[in-house]
């Protein structure tokens, strides 16, 4: 009797498939590295890297802070972009007009 459960081999798995299961999943690397010369040891590093798609991050706590952080300030660039845009569009249609433009640009 043959098992559902059964590995198979994705014949025709392209990278766009390796790095989109990657993302999704995540991949953890950890390695220690020891560089010695005549079997005594010089250097010595440990690595650490953990690589996988923002929402999967996210989704184990890792940038938690870093994300709430970016958002943040995404959302105050966006509120200090529509006052601009308020304070332009209340003034009337004439030089003066380009002027403020001009004046919030350069202030940027």
């Amino acid at each position: 009797m043959e098992s559902i459960l059964q590995p198979i081999r994705e014949k025709h798995a392209t990278l766009v498939d390796l790095l989109d299961r990657v993302l999704d999943k995540g991949l953890v690397i950890n390695a220690d590295i020891i560089m010695s010369v005549a079997g005594i040891p010089l250097l010595g590093v440990n690595l650490r890297a953990a690589l996988a798609g923002m929402e999967t991050m996210l989704k184990y706590g890792v940038l938690k802070d870093w994300d709430e952080r970016i958002r943040s300030y995404a959302r105050k660039e966006v509120k200090k972009k529509d006052a601009e845009e308020e304070f332009i569009d209340a003034i009337p249609k004439n030089k003066m007009r380009k002027q403020a433009m001009l004046t919030c640009k350069s202030i940027k």
